[in-house]
This record gives C-alpha cells, structure tokens and sequence, in this order.
C-alpha cells in the first residue's frame, strides 16, 4: 500500500520536478546505506548550525522515544565542563514515523575553538570548530546535493578544504516523499556536519505536501532547524546569522515573497539592521536563480526577482549564491538584467551531486553579464580576506580529481566606491519607505 502511494506522488510530481526538456548525462548511482544494527538511544544524523551570538545548535537523531535532549561539552577531549539543554520533536509521513529529533543550543562559546560533544548523555564523542570572531573566514558553498556518487565525490573535496561554515543554498536530500533517505542522507553528511556548521536553506525537492494531509516542509522543518527565532523571523524559510565581519541571508524561494508577504516584510527589517562597520560583507542566499543563461528553468525566479531585487540592491548585497539549475555558472555585478557595478556579483551553484544529472543545455550566445558558466560537479570556496577584499575560487569534480576552474577576487560595495555611506543610506532609506 505504501509503495503504491509513493509511486502514485511521484508521477504526480514528475512534471514539476523532473520533466526539464534539455538532455542529462547519466548519473552516478544512488549510494547505499547497509542496514547496521545500532542502540536504540545513540545518537544518529549529528549536525551542528549557528545559532546566533557565540551559540550553536546541536541537531541528532534518537530511535529511543525516551532519551534525552541535553548536549554536554567542553574543550578537553572526554571532560565535559557545560551542559546544554535542548528540546526534542518528531513527525509522521503517512505510514513513516520518525524518530526523536533533539535540538540543544550550548554556548556561549570561546571562536576558532575546538569543542568536544556528547549528545543525550551517552553515544560517541564528537567535536566541532567555532568559526573566527575576525577575518579572515572560508565558507565551502555547494547545493543541490542529494546522495549519489557524486555527491559523495563532493563532499569528499570539500573535506580537503580548509573553511569554517557550509552554506547550501537548498535542495539537501532528494528525498521526495521517502522519508527514510532524509534519515541516510543524514548520516551520510554527519562526518563534515558534525564538526562544522552547515547553513541551509529549502529548495524544490524539501516540499513534500500533501495536501489536507502533509505539511509541505515538515521533514525539513522538522530535522534543519535554522536560527530564524534569532534573527527576527517567523519561519524556518528564512533567516539570517552574522559571523566574523559577514552579514549572510537566506531567503524562501517557496514561501511568499510579495511586498506583502511575512518574508518581505521580515527582509525589510534585516536589511535596515545591518551596520556595514561590523559586518561589511552582505550575502544572500536562496534556492531559484535570478541569472540563469542556462535552458533549465528558464524564469523561474523572476517573481521573486521583481519584488526582492530592489531591497537587495538597494542595501549594497556583494554576492548572491544559488542553486536550482545543475551546473555552475558566475556573472559580473549585476542589477535589472544587465551588468552594473554596484550590484551583487550572482552564482549558481546546483552542482553538488543530485541524482537527476547536470544541465548541459545554455543559451547561445551567453548574455552579456556571463562570465563563467560549465555542466560540471563541484563545490566552491569563498574567503573573506578581509573587509575589503575576498577570493572566490569553484573547484570542478572532475572524475575524483578537484580542479580549481573559476577564481575572480571580489572588492565589498561599501569599500568599492560605488556605496558611500550617505549614498547608501539614502537608497535604503528610499526602498524601506515604500509601502
């Protein structure tokens, strides 16, 4: 019965999801997880996320109903000085039952710190690095990501990079209704997310509705809570956190995004919040891109666009990541379609290894404001050098072998010329007036 009805949601869902006119190649398989006989009361699918001023949130997962939701650390291996506690929720999906999913915020907590964790008071030890108070700070940027081969050929190179918080900018684990691959594809990342913070945001395949029956992101709510409570939002859709001279957003793609909306309305006030002295970096991530010269989802995002472009560039944003379209592409700054030096500099990065394929298929000619743009798996690095200055660079899969295959240096806004200080308030001063 419960086959049934998954198939019968997956071909209602295939048009929207799957049913791009352009030619993938083929995949990588879809990895295996073996069944491994565990305690009930260990903890599972480990990962860490900031959780506002020199605070984390320690995210796992119990089989045991009764086990605790308290994280204890410290930064001695095995003495554990604080105790963090946490609360715990669960969920079901038609015949799926999920396990315990424990949330616990430890801190404060010292930067560039080692931690040593233990979470419901048992199970294996873990640790975790706080990112730098201070440039400079890397942050390792993929979506998209799924569990196939290449997403394991992904997360492997991004092991190898030095950086100090993840931002996925949607779509983690393609689990499309099969509650159980969120549960594989949580142990699947739980060695890097476990030790570095990962900063998501939802994407297509995180909307799971049924309707009268599902709420669309209740998995995802559910297991990737974000600091939204923190920033002044409403919903786990969307968010924003602060880390070492970065101000970083993470807008909803698939929640409202009209001049009416909660979402709009919230951005609003996140935007005028933000001191440029303290934070002179400013990023936005979401899932649908904006720039796209590529022939999957030609669009898409211009809803969004229309209505959000204009607080972004009005606050002097620097860099926009997104995912969406399954391959990577950069432009110069950008501003109302077309190339202007005081916009943010936008990056598609939907390459991460999902189990549809790459989209091979751009437009030709390549518009103006493309720069780069190539069907290939990779992640990408981006240092905050300093307050003026940060190094990009995309690293190509590229058969197992990591390429470095796109850099560009990037000059902030508000250091660049194009954004005085009374310049730049008056913009935003103009936009947050507007009704």
């Amino acid at each position: 019965m419960e086959r049934t009805l998954l198939v019968t949601f997956s071909l209602i869902l295939f048009a929207s999801v799957a049913a791009d006119d352009y030619v993938r190649p083929k995949p990588r398989q879809a990895l295996q997880f073996p069944w491994k006989q565990k305690s009930t009361s260990q903890p599972e699918q480990v990962h860490i996320s900031l959780a506002g001023d020199k605070h984390m949130r320690v995210s796992w997962v119990t089989n045991d109903k009764s086990s605790p939701s308290f994280v204890e650390y410290g930064t001695s291996p095995g003495k554990y000085s604080f105790l963090g506690q946490g609360e715990s929720t669960s969920y079901s999906y038609i015949f799926y039952r999920s396990g315990k999913i424990h949330h616990a915020v430890i801190g404060p907590l010292e930067p560039d710190t080692v931690y040593y964790y233990r979470c419901g008071g048992g199970g294996p030890e873990f640790h975790l690095k706080t990112p730098p108070s201070r440039f400079p700070i890397t942050f390792a940027v993929a979506g998209d990501l799924g569990q196939t081969g290449w997403t394991k050929s992904t997360l492997d190179h991004i092991d190898q990079c030095k950086y100090e918080v993840h931002l996925l900018p949607g779509d983690l684990s393609y689990a499309d209704y099969m509650q159980h691959k969120w549960d594989t594809f949580g142990e699947l990342v739980q060695p890097l997310a476990s030790v570095r913070p990962w900063m998501v945001t939802q994407g297509n395949h995180e909307k799971e509705n049924i309707p009268f029956v599902v709420d669309e992101f209740v998995s995802y709510n559910s297991r990737w809570k974000m600091p939204y409570a923190e920033s002044g939002s409403n919903s786990n859709l969307y968010y924003s956190f602060e880390v070492a001279g970065v101000h970083v957003i993470m807008l909803g793609s698939y929640t409202d995004y009209d001049r009416y909306s909660d979402q709009y309305n919230w951005l609003k006030g996140d935007l005028a919040k933000v001191d440029r002295e303290r934070t002179p970096w400013l990023i936005a991530l979401f899932h649908v891109p904006w720039y796209n010269s590529n022939d999957a989802h030609q669009n898409e995002g211009d809803g969004m666009m229309a209505e959000m472009e204009p607080l972004l560039y009005a606050s002097g944003v620097d860099i926009v990541f997104t995912g969406h379209v399954h391959a990577y592409e950069r432009t110069k700054r950008v501003n109302n379609g077309k190339s202007d030096p005081c916009g943010p500099v936008h990056i598609t990065i939907g390459d991460g290894g999902n189990r549809e394929g790459l989209a091979r298929k751009y437009k030709d000619p390549s518009p103006e404001w493309s720069v780069f743009r190539e069907a290939s798996f990779g992640h990408g690095e981006l240092q905050m050098v300093n307050s003026t200055h940060a190094h990009w660079t995309w690293h190509r899969n590229d058969d197992d072998e990591p390429t470095k295959s796109d850099e560009v240096w990037l000059t902030s806004l508000v250091n660049s010329g194009c954004w005085t200080e009374k310049k730049w308030n008056e913009n935003l001063r103009k936009i947050l007036m507007e009704p």
